[in-house]
């Protein structure tokens, strides 16, 4: 019975060519055939691409659109490998085997608005892609949205913190020191209703929202450091004048001072500015802008005029955070920076931790882990169990795209390793965290380090 030989080819008798198989057989050859198919799979699953003809099962795909190449890859390559880590753990669904599709929106640049845009054409001519997870930077995330929007595919960001791309309000009133709302229009930008021309939301973060990064520094300043009196800088462009807004609000709410505020401008001196803080009796200094806007270089020359280190802390947002190029340009006073982003850090609840070590035992290079990689892999949970409701309730068969934008609206109350969150109406995460870092030593290569988590979940600092 040739059927019996399927576990042992080599003890099979050899037969003359011309002779009929018995439907053993047959049977045995259908049986090694689908090995050899699944093997193909593996190897090809490995080297990164979907497994289409001859799948044991029906697929559909998961767009993933993040900056993979460029400056910014550091940050985003991390949060592909949370994504990909997920899918890993969790390669099919219902019946159904998950493909996912990376495409990178920067091509070795800074992230692309236009590449996303042309991204979001691709994923939505792929009919089987029945959602995103992406994208990282805010200005890619407002030219995606409408044509996503348009075409009902959901998005789930990991990283875009942006707060008009969720609401109309820039600067809500409690947060501007003139106690009046500053509207995204006012600032430039469109507002969540002009991104949305279906006027539904297909939207959906991990992160919070920008607007409470400001507020997030001034509590960790007035409560964890003890310090009411602080000058305030800003880059003159509307992120960094709503940060230090926002920074200057809470301050003085807890009680605090802003004892003197510039506006980084070609003929502005910011070290006769700092001396002046100094006379002033100033005990920090609050930075809005980026690390491109030499914030950090501002922080090395506080040196020959506060005392430097820890003694004075320099604080900033997420324009810094984690960039090697503010620890670089600080120089010998990096220690005493304090940057922070509108995330819960892994290393603050024990199932994120639990999680970032699976991971990094999966992964051997320090540079695969960073700061988003558990955000991006509670992304991918919560737009699986989505799917998993959609696809239920279309009787096992692929939903359809707005399906799936209505079960990530649903979402409430999940598990996820950064913890139990929903989505509000907008789209933003109930999980209101903000966590501080600073930097490790004077290395730009050292990861920061995490020192505090401020959370608004309960109540907003406004």
């Amino acid at each position: 019975d040739e059927y019996k030989y399927c576990r042992d080819p080599a003890a099979a008798p050899r037969r003359r060519a011309g002779t009929p198989l018995s439907r053993s057989g047959i049977l045995c050859l259908v049986r090694l055939n689908r090995h050899a198919v699944a093997a193909i799979c593996l190897l090809t699953l490995a080297a990164g691409s979907g497994c289409a003809p001859g799948t044991p099962h029906p697929s559909f795909q998961i767009g993933v659109d993040l900056p993979l190449t460029g400056p910014e890859t550091r940050a985003a390559t991390p949060a592909l490998n949370g994504v990909r880590f997920f899918f890993q753990r969790h390669p099919t669904l219902d019946g159904f085997d998950i493909v996912l599709t990376p495409l990178d929106d920067a091509h070795g640049a800074s992230a692309s608005p236009q590449l996303g845009l042309a991204d979001i054409g691709r994923f939505v001519a792929t009919e089987n892609l029945l959602a995103m997870i992406g994208p990282f930077d805010a200005a890619v995330a407002r030219k995606e949205i409408p044509a996503a929007n348009q075409a009902s595919l959901a998005m789930v960001s990991p990283a875009a913190s942006s707060t008009c791309l969720t609401r109309d309000v820039y600067l809500p009133a409690g947060l501007n020191p003139a106690r009046i709302p500053i509207t995204c229009q006012e600032a430039g930008l469109p507002s969540a209703a002009d991104l949305r021309p279906n006027h539904t939301n297909n939207f959906f973060r991990l992160v919070t929202t920008d607007d409470l990064q400001g507020p997030a520094a001034a509590d960790y300043a007035a409560k964890s450091l003890h310090l009411l009196r602080a000058a305030v800088i800003s880059d003159g462009e509307a992120y960094g004048q709503a940060l230090a807004d926002g920074f200057a609000a809470r301050l003085q709410k807890l009680g605090g001072t802003v004892v003197g505020r510039l506006e980084l401008s070609a003929t502005a001196d910011p070290a006769a500015f700092l001396g002046r803080m100094r006379a002033a009796g100033a005990q920090a200094v609050y930075f809005g802008g980026t690390a491109a806007d030499k914030a950090c270089l501002i922080r090395a020359g506080m040196s020959g005029i506060f005392p430097p280190g820890e003694a004075t802390p320099f604080l900033g947002s997420d324009g810094i955070a984690e960039d090697p190029a503010c620890v670089r340009d600080a120089a010998a006073n990096g220690q005493g920076i304090f940057a922070t982003l509108p995330i819960v850090d892994a290393g603050s609840t024990p199932a994120a931790t639990a999680l970032a070590a699976q991971f990094k035992g999966a992964y051997g290079r320090t540079s695969d882990y960073g700061p988003y990689t558990v955000l991006a892999y509670d992304a991918a949970a919560a737009l699986y169990a989505a799917l998993d409701r959609a696809i239920r309730a279309a009787g096992g068969r692929l939903p359809a795209r707005a399906d799936v934008v209505s079960q990530l609206a649903a979402t409430s109350g999940f598990p996820g390793a950064t913890g139990t969150f929903s989505f509000d109406a907008s789209g933003d995460t109930t999980n209101r965290a903000v966590s501080l870092f600073e930097p490790s030593g004077s290395n730009p290569r050292l990861p920061w380090k995490f020192v505090s988590a401020i959370d608004y979940s309960g109540a907003l600092p406004y």
